[in-house]
C-alpha cells in the first residue's frame, strides 16, 4: 500500500451543492447484473491480511532501532535495508502461532464475508509456493508450508470467500524497475511475463477466488488488459481491482483510508487498517482504547456501505503467525454490533436519498430503510424529504423492539418524532430500522420542473474513479442524469460540438434505452459574438506537486496581484509573452502541475466555445465553477478538446490547470480561441411523457472502454421540444 498524499481530495469548488448532499446513482438492474458481481457487491466488509515472512517477522524494527518512515511492510525500502541482508530474515520464520482456521473463524465473528491476503507485497517474496522462484515461503523459511493455500481451503471449509492482494512491482526480480519513491514504476517486459506467470499459478491452484487485488505499478494500457484477461480467463468469477491501472479493473478502489462524500456509479471499494500508520505489523504501535478504534471503523464500514461500496479492513499479524491481541479486540467489538444490525448492511443498497443528513447514514432494501443514527438527531426529530410511502412500523434493529414515534407528512416529507430520552450515547450507533408499505419511494429533492434543456449544469454526475496509474487517479465523470416533471409531452434533440461529433452514447429516458451515434445532426450556429470578447494577460502559478484532483488553492475571485498559496511557487507571475491560439511549452516535472490564470472581459451573456490543448491532465474551471477535469487515458501524448462556456456580462475568470504524470521535461499547452461558433442539432426517437410524474433521463457512453472512463463530453445536452 502506498500512502494517498492526493487521492480523493475535495474539490473546493466542484458543484459543492451536489457533492455535499449526495448523488443519485445508476442502479443496473440485479438480474442484468453477473452473478459474481452482485455476489461481491454483497458482500460488503472483508477482511485483509498484510502478512509477511519478512516484514512481519522484522516488526517495524531493523537494527534494534524503529523505522519510523513509511509503512512497515515497505521497511526494506524505507529502511534502505541491502536485499541479501533483508533476505536473510526469511530464514528466521516459523510461525509456530500460524492457524489459518483461527484467522477464517475471526474474521467470520468480525461479521466479515471474505478474506483477502498478500501473496506478495512490494518485497517480492512469495507467501504462496511460485514454481519461478524460490523467494517464497515453502522453498526460503524453515516454515515450508505454502499459507495461502491453507487460508484457501480454510475460507472454503468455513464458508467466507477467499481473495488475494498481488503487487505489481517487485523489489527482487532482477529485471524490475528500479525503485521509485512512489512506487509507481513501470514494469519491464520481463517483469510483466514474470507477474503473468504468477498470477497464472495464482489463478489455477488456490481454489475459487472471490476478488486479486493488484496494487502499484505503472502499467501500460495493454499490460493491463493482458493481466485482467488472465484472471477472467482462469476464474471467471474473480474481481479485478481497480489498482490494476488504465480503467482495467472491474471495480474502483479508493485512497487509503478514504471515504468519498458522494455516491459512485460503478462497483468500488475502500481499503483501511485499523493503523492509518500502517498495515503491516509493527511492534511499537501505539494502541490506544479498543473502544474508541472500533467505533471509528465501524464509522468507515457504514459510510462506504450508504454509498454503496464494499469495505476492507486490514490486520497485521505478527511474524509468528500471531493476531495483535489489540486488533482482535477491536474486529470483534464490531462483529457484535454487526449481529445485532447486520441485516442494515450485508445486501444494502445506499442511500436512496438526495441528500445527507447530519445525524447518520441511511441504506435500503425492498420495502425497508435503514437510519444508521451516528447521534442524537437535533431535538428528537428526523426529516425525510421526499419520502412518499407511509411508514407502517419503526423498529431499534439491535433487539428488534417497536419504537413509538409520531409520524407525519409534512412539505412533501415524513418526518419522525422519537419519543422522549432516545438518545444515542458516546462511542455508539444505533440503527432504526423503516417498514415502507408499498415499498420505498422518493421523490428526488433536486427535480427539474418543465425543463427546457438538460445539461451539465442542471445534472446530477454518474462518477467513478478513474486513471492509468496510483499517481493519475481521480474522480472521472462517467454519465448525467435528470429528474424532472413536465406537463406537456416534447419531442427530444440532441446538442452537441464538433468535438463530440462521432461517439457513440446509450441515452434511457424513463428505462427505455437507445443508443445514438453523434453523427446525424444539422448545423446550429450559435448567436454570440467571439470578436467582442475582451482576452487579458495570461498568469502563471507553479510549478506544485500534485495530481490532477484538486487544487493547490480557492478557484473563485482570484487577484493576481496577491499569493494564491503560502507556498514560495504560490506568487501569480504576469506572462507577456504568452497569447491565445499558440501553444506553449513550459518545464514541468512528473506529478507537477501549472495554473493559468486569464481575465475575459464579455460586452454581453452568453456562451462560447473555447478550445484547450493539454498533456496528461487538465482542470478547467470558470468564475469558480468546474467545468470539466480528466486525466489522458493515452499517456505521455497531447490531447484537445472543446469547451462550451458560460460567460457572464463583464468581467470573467478562466483558471486551468495543467497536469503532468509522466518523466517528460515538458509539457504543452494552450488556451484556444480560433473555434467555430457552431454546435449540431440531432433527433432523438424516444419522446417525453407529459403526465406531470416524475421522469428520468440518463446519457452515458455506448461501449464504454471501461464503466470508470471519464464521458468527456461536456458540450452534449438534451432539449425538450413540445409537441
Amino acid at each position: 500500500m502506498e500512502t494517498a498524499k492526493r487521492i480523493f481530495r475535495r474539490a473546493e469548488n466542484s458543484r459543492v451543492l451536489l457533492i455535499i448532499l449526495g448523488l443519485i446513482i445508476f442502479n443496473v438492474a440485479r438480474a442484468q447484473e453477473p452473478a459474481s458481481l452482485s455476489a461481491w457487491k454483497d458482500q460488503k466488509y472483508s477482511m485483509f491480511i498484510h502478512w509477511g515472512a519478512i516484514y512481519s517477522t522484522l516488526g517495524g524494527v531493523w537494527e534494534g532501532k524503529p523505522v519510523t518512515k513509511g509503512y512497515s511492510e515497505q521497511i526494506q525500502s524505507q529502511g534502505g535495508i541491502f536485499s541479501d541482508e533483508y533476505g536473510d530474515v526469511a530464514k528466521r520464520f516459523n510461525p509456530t502461532h500460524w492457524n489459518a482456521d483461527s484467522i477464517v473463524l475471526l474474521a467470520k465473528a468480525a461479521g466479515m464475508k471474505s478474506v483477502v491476503m498478500t501473496s506478495k507485497h512490494h518485497d517480492g517474496f512469495c507467501m504462496f509456493h511460485s514454481a519461478y522462484t524460490n523467494y517464497n515461503v515453502v522453498d526460503a523459511t524453515p516454515f515450508k508450508r505454502d499459507v495461502l493455500k491453507e487460508l484457501s481451503e480454510a475460507c472454503a471449509r468455513h464458508g467466507l470467500k477467499f481473495g488475494m492482494y498481488f503487487s505489481l512491482i517487485d523489489w527482487h526480480f532482477p529485471q524490475a524497475y528500479p525503485i521509485s519513491s512512489s512506487n509507481s514504476d513501470p514494469i519491464t517486459p520481463e517483469h510483466h511475463a514474470y507477474n503473468k506467470q504468477q498470477v497464472t499459478e495464482l489463478m489455477t491452484n488456490y481454489g475459487p477466488v472471490s476478488e486479486i487485488w493488484f496494487d502499484m505499478g505503472s502499467l501500460t494500457a495493454q499490460q493491463s488488459r493482458e493481466l485482467a484477461d488472465v484472471v477472467h480467463r482462469l476464474q471467471p468469477g474473480c474481481m479485478v481491482s481497480g489498482r490494476l491501472g488504465n480503467d482495467a479493473g472491474d471495480f474502483c478502489v479508493m485512497g487509503d483510508n478514504q471515504y468519498p462524500d458522494y455516491k459512485i456509479a460503478a462497483p468500488w471499494q475502500t481499503p483501511a487498517s485499523v493503523y492509518d500508520e500502517t498495515w503491516g505489523y509493527r511492534s511499537w504501535q501505539e494502541h490506544g482504547k479498543a473502544g474508541d478504534k472500533a467505533h471509528e471503523k465501524l464509522e468507515g464500514l457504514i459510510k462506504v456501505v450508504s454509498r454503496g461500496g464494499n469495505y476492507l479492513l486490514n490486520i497485521g499479524p505478527r511474524g509468528d503467525g500471531s493476531v495483535v491481541d489489540f486488533e482482535k479486540e477491536v474486529l470483534l467489538l464490531n462483529g457484535q454490533w454487526l449481529q445485532r444490525n447486520g441485516e442494515a448492511i450485508y445486501s444494502a443498497s445506499a442511500n436512496p436519498f438526495d441528500t445527507t443528513f447530519a445525524w447518520g447514514e441511511v441504506t435500503t432494501k425492498p420495502g425497508k430503510l435503514y437510519l444508521h443514527l451516528l447521534q442524537t438527531p437535533v431535538d428528537g426529530m428526523i426529516t425525510l424529504p421526499g419520502l412518499n410511502s407511509r411508514v407502517s412500523q419503526v423498529t431499534l434493529l439491535e433487539d428488534n423492539k417497536k419504537i413509538s414515534c409520531k409520524i407525519t407528512v409534512k412539505n412533501g416529507a415524513t418526518v419522525l418524532q422519537l419519543p422522549a430520552g432516545f438518545k444515542i450515547g458516546e462511542k455508539d450507533i444505533k440503527v432504526l430500522a423503516l417498514t415502507c408499505k408499498d415499498g420505498v419511494k422518493i421523490t428526488p429533492q433536486h427535480l427539474l420542473k418543465n425543463p427546457v434543456v438538460l445539461n451539465r449544469d442542471n445534472a446530477t454526475p454518474l462518477f467513478s474513479f478513474s486513471g492509468i496509474d496510483y499517481e493519475s487517479y481521480y474522480r472521472s465523470r462517467v454519465g448525467e442524469t435528470w429528474s424532472f416533471t413536465t406537463a406537456k409531452p416534447a419531442k427530444l434533440r440532441l446538442i452537441y460540438s464538433a468535438a463530440e461529433k462521432g461517439n457513440s452514447i446509450q441515452l434511457t429516458l424513463n428505462g427505455s434505452r437507445q443508443e445514438i451515434l453523434l453523427d446525424g445532426g444539422t448545423e446550429q450556429p450559435l448567436h454570440n459574438q467571439p470578436g467582442s470578447l475582451q482576452w487579458g494577460p495570461m498568469y502563471q502559478a507553479g510549478p506544485f506537486w500534485s495530481g490532477i484532483d484538486g487544487t493547490q488553492g480557492n478557484v473563485k475571485d482570484i487577484d493576481p496581484a496577491k499569493p494564491w498559496t503560502n507556498k514560495g511557487n504560490g506568487a501569480w507571475m504576469l506572462h507577456t509573452d504568452w497569447q491565445n491560439d499558440a501553444p506553449q511549452t513550459v518545464p514541468m516535472d512528473r506529478n507537477q502541475a501549472w495554473y493559468i490564470l486569464q481575465e475575459i472581459t464579455a460586452p454581453a451573456a452568453g456562451a462560447y466555445l473555447v478550445g484547450f490543448t493539454s498533456g496528461d491532465g487538465i482542470a478547467v474551471y470558470l468564475n469558480g465553477e468546474e467545468q470539466i477535469v480528466h486525466n489522458n487515458p493515452d499517456r505521455g501524448t497531447t490531447q484537445t478538446e472543446v469547451l462550451l462556456l458560460p460567460f457572464r456580462q463583464g468581467k470573467n475568470q478562466l483558471l486551468v490547470k495543467f497536469y503532468n504524470r509522466f518523466d517528460k521535461p515538458s509539457t504543452t499547452w494552450a488556451i484556444n480561441r480560433q473555434v467555430p461558433q457552431v454546435l449540431y442539432s440531432q433527433p432523438v426517437l424516444l419522446q417525453v411523457e407529459g403526465s406531470g410524474k416524475v421522469q428520468t433521463c440518463e446519457i452515458r457512453q455506448a461501449h464504454p472502454v471501461s464503466v470508470h472512463r471519464n464521458l468527456r463530453m461536456p458540450d452534449l445536452s438534451v432539449v425538450m421540444d413540445a409537441k
